[in-house]
């Protein structure tokens, strides 16, 4: 058999290092993970991570960009599930805060991500983030469910307020109950969006949270 093609080669070997220090970053912490360890284990040579990566950094960004890219795929599906947009939107806001409870999500993305990259708001995968909230808040706005509202400034601002609640949940004594009541005051600002009238109701039970593409 022929040798593999160098385009495929240089996939799996970015693929074998986000693996390992996904697995290193989710079970002792950025800090604690060791270059060494996690490249020893994956078959590698910490000068193949930094021919790929740069440094310890980039690998972060690119497992939190690969944890990024299996939330984003999971919420189309909540809020597919939906009977109405609004009810789609709701759903896949809540589903946002509550996997702020997932211990890899938590540690990874929540609490070292901003630790060592910086304010989340700031990352390249809010661009897409306020891109898709301001297009559904547009078309919530077109059909009539919600008040007249600039769909970026509104897609901002909520935006905000779901990371801020993630946030507030990974770094809690009591992320279960502190997930409770952010949702619950989450859902209240939610609902002045809605229109005089077309008031649909809260959600009967959180939002499911499909864990298939975990």
């Amino acid at each position: 058999m022929g040798h593999k093609p160098r385009k495929e080669m240089i996939a799996e070997t970015r693929a074998k290092l986000v693996a390992a220090a996904r697995h290193a970053f989710g079970t002792v912490g950025y800090a604690e993970a060791s270059m060494d360890d996690f490249t020893a284990s994956a078959g590698l040579t910490r000068g193949a991570l930094y021919h790929h990566f740069g440094d310890k950094k980039g690998l972060l960004q690119a497992v939190i960009a690969e944890i990024d890219a299996e939330m984003l795929a999971r919420l189309k599906i909540v809020s597919a599930r939906a009977d109405n947009l609004w009810q789609g939107f709701v759903d896949e806001c809540t589903a946002y805060i509550e996997m702020a409870l997932e211990p890899e999500i938590q540690r990874i993305v929540l609490r070292d991500g901003p630790a060592v990259l910086g304010d989340p708001s700031q990352w390249p995968s809010q661009n897409e983030c306020i891109r898709s909230m301001s297009e559904n808040l547009q078309k919530l706005g077109d059909e009539g469910t919600i008040v007249a509202v600039d769909p970026e400034a509104a897609a901002r601002l909520v935006s905000g307020a779901s990371l801020h609640a993630a946030q507030w949940i990974a770094n809690s004594e009591d992320p279960e109950a502190t997930s409770k009541k952010a949702v619950k005051a989450f859902n209240v600002l939610l609902e002045g969006l809605l229109k005089q009238g077309s008031r649909i109701g809260r959600p009967q039970a959180p939002a499911e949270i499909d864990k298939s593409l975990a």
